[in-house]
């Protein structure tokens, strides 16, 4: 064990007295009521949390230490690093509720615990909030086509687009996240205890800690124009909220919709910023519908190695097949990010999933026009995946079926 490793050592089998110097109120109306969220494990007794910051990342933490290359007794320096804007406090921060994954207060740590933080306290951030630019080949051929024009505060010659982003680590208050999903809190305790095989004790040891830090990845936001007008009814919104797919967004492949469609999101926010309103694209860490990229690609070779080879109508049956379940997305906890910006009315949605839509809808989120992918944006090896997601409810008014697919790529129907 490393020379500095702390000594401290505490039993989770049975329950700690319920008094804690840092209680957590959650939804009070400012962050020094609701208190802070602290997860680090420099000093163990201060902690108020189960799990630990980092989310996913906090696992490659643990080997840094391990590894002899970073002191556990480690705090982070946090001068210089408070947003670049400021987002809220809106309405819905305090309304019970409405935020339940994630911790609002969580870009202010600095302002609203620096007395806390100078005394010792090792409260660290679990929003950030930068400005940065874009550059994306698909915008450049977009701008030489025509259809997207410079303007220089948006969008500059080059390519380049201005955003605010922010990166939100997951916080979850264990009693909204049970009361989203229809359960008793003590029901999703033992469950996240049994299905991470015991690895967070605390779940059903501590009953008094109701708030998980849970080894997840988390969101990024990216905001096209100025983030106050995102709260603003008035002035227009474009929004897509966009679900990982690492092979399409990143790597190009053409099995999906997911980075055409991530890249319609973006020219429209920058158009929406352009004329006056605002663009905001969401992009959430759930990997191959939350089931990870090991299961999708096992699923991409059922599917294709079927008899009749692959086919809208076992599209989503074949995933059934090997994850047991067609989508663990579920959506429920998704319109918190848009609560923590302020939203209340989206007037332009770029997204033609119905679950995206109805959990925003039950989520009080006025939805005014839904706009799904152009024909020419769909590549030819996801004609399958738009078939089946048309049967299977899609919003897709205007979405071409495979005959008309074939048609407009100018391949006929067998060579698809």
């Amino acid at each position: 064990m490393s020379s500095n490793a702390p000594r401290h050592i505490r039993l989770t089998s049975h329950p700690e007295p319920q008094a804690h110097r840092w209680p957590l109120r959650w939804a009070a109306p400012t962050a020094a009521e609701r208190g802070p969220v602290i997860g680090s494990v420099t000093r163990p007794a201060d902690r108020n949390v189960i799990g630990t910051h980092g989310g996913s990342y906090s696992l490659y933490r643990a080997l840094a230490v391990s590894a002899g290359t970073l002191s556990p007794l480690q705090r982070p320096d946090l001068a210089n690093t408070q947003p670049v804007t400021d987002i809220g406090p809106y309405p819905q921060w305090s309304e019970p509720g409405k935020i339940v994954s994630l911790d609002p207060w969580g870009h202010v740590v600095g302002e609203a615990f620096g007395d806390a933080i100078g005394e010792g306290i090792d409260i660290r951030p679990t929003i950030a909030i930068t400005k940065a630019r874009l550059n994306m080949a698909e915008l450049n051929a977009l701008i030489e086509a025509g259809s997207l024009q410079p303007d220089g505060r948006v969008l500059h010659r080059g390519g380049d687009v201005s955003v605010t982003k922010a990166a939100i680590d997951p916080v979850w208050w264990l009693p909204g996240i049970a009361e989203r999903f229809g359960t008793s809190e003590h029901e999703l305790r033992r469950t996240l205890f049994e299905q991470t095989a015991g690895m967070y004790p605390e779940l059903v040891t501590r009953p008094d800690l109701a708030v998980f830090l849970p080894p997840v990845g988390g969101i990024t936001v990216y905001i096209f124009g100025e983030p106050h007008d995102l709260a603003n009814r008035k002035v227009p919104l474009t929004c897509r909220v966009h679900d990982e797919c690492n092979g399409s967004d990143v790597f190009g492949s053409d099995i999906c919709t997911c980075r055409p469609y991530l890249i319609q999101g973006i020219e429209e926010s920058i158009r929406s910023a352009q004329d006056g309103g605002v663009g905001l694209v969401v992009y959430n860490r759930k990997e191959g519908r939350a089931l990870g990229e090991v299961t999708k690609f096992l699923v991409y070779n059922a599917r294709k190695r079927q008899e009749g080879g692959d086919q809208a109508a076992t599209y989503f049956e074949r995933t059934e097949c090997v994850a047991g379940v067609q989508d663990a997305r579920f959506q429920q906890l998704m319109p918190d990010v848009l609560h923590w910006l302020g939203i209340t009315k989206i007037h332009r949605l770029i997204s033609m999933s119905n679950m995206k839509y109805e959990a925003m809808v039950d989520q009080g989120i006025d939805i005014g026009e839904r706009v799904p992918i152009p024909a020419d944006r769909i590549p030819l090896d996801a004609s399958v995946e738009m078939e089946a997601k048309k049967a299977a409810g899609y919003f897709a008014p205007d979405a071409p079926t495979e005959a008309e697919l074939a048609r407009t790529i100018g391949r006929p129907m067998d060579s698809m």
